[in-house]
């Protein structure tokens, strides 16, 4: 893959600076440049497409927190993929990064996105709220101090609360811990899941039988 962009973008661009990365080129720039470095990606080296805006909580006392980071693709050039990635500014419970709206329209979906997940206030975004959860829901769930098994919540609406009698209640856990396979190479098969402990005095644990496993 040719990455004479990445050259072109530190001439035109000089503070910005090789990110780790096990895929594809990255590039880490200061958070005022963030829309000047996309620009210039979209109008003079063809990445036209925003696949994605998503952010990186480094957990709570770290400085910064938060790094938005951008997912751009070059359809004209097929397999031509760049990350762009800055430090959010802000505080750790309203961390800002300004919008790309006016780049690319389909930001704006993007981004209500990242702002329902993490809390990350898109400056200038025409119309940031949440997009997945209700307005009013008090967390934001991708952020690191968010329980993975979710957080009990009353339903927005109080109608349907009592009618049903029910709340958002915290998914199980399956027995966690969520854990990876080690030693994996293909990454996609060593996402982190639940270990499989959903078995009981009914239900056999792997590798006993029902009989044994009662005994036990």
């Amino acid at each position: 893959m040719s990455v004479d962009f990445l050259a072109a973008l530190k001439s035109r661009f000089p503070q910005a600076a090789d990110r780790a990365s096990a895929d594809h080129p990255a590039v880490d720039v200061p958070l005022a440049e963030v829309v000047p470095v996309l620009r210039f990606l979209r109008d003079e080296q063809a990445f036209d497409l925003l696949m994605d805006v998503t952010a990186i909580d480094w957990a709570a006392g770290a400085s910064p927190r938060f790094t938005v980071v951008y997912h751009l693709l070059s359809t004209t050039r097929p397999g031509t993929y760049v990350r762009v990635a800055a430090a959010c500014a802000g505080t750790e419970e309203a961390p800002t990064a300004p919008s790309v709206t006016s780049l690319w329209p389909g930001a704006n979906w993007h981004e209500r996105e990242c702002f329902d997940m993490f809390g990350l206030r898109f400056e200038g975004h025409p119309d940031l709220r949440r997009i997945l959860m209700w307005d009013g829901y008090p967390y934001h769930p991708l952020r690191k101090e968010f329980p993975l098994a979710g957080i009990e919540t009353d339903l927005p609406g109080a109608d349907v609360a009592e009618e049903t009698g029910t709340k958002v209640v915290a998914a199980p856990m399956a027995g966690g811990p969520f854990v990876a396979s080690a030693g994996e190479i293909n990454l996609s098969e060593a996402e982190p899941r639940a270990k499989d402990e959903s078995w009981s005095d009914r239900v056999a644990q792997p590798g006993q039988t029902p009989l044994r496993q009662v005994k036990e």
